[in-house]
């Protein structure tokens, strides 16, 4: 796994973890929820975009 598929992995990681965390609260900020669903959904983006890539580039050797 390259560096950056690594990184990627682990910031969605942490981002579910606070989304857990702050949905545990009792009363969640739902702004935050937003913002960091908002930034998980591109991070999982991301990922799959580097997946498909490398998929691609090793299917081309």
């Amino acid at each position: 796994m390259n560096r950056l598929l690594y990184k990627l992995t682990r910031l969605h990681a942490k981002l579910e973890e606070e989304i857990r965390g702050e949905l545990r609260r009792r009363f969640p900020d739902n702004m935050r929820l937003l913002r960091l669903k908002k930034v998980r959904l591109q991070v999982k983006d991301r990922l799959h975009g580097q997946g498909l890539r490398r998929a691609e580039s090793e299917l081309a050797r």
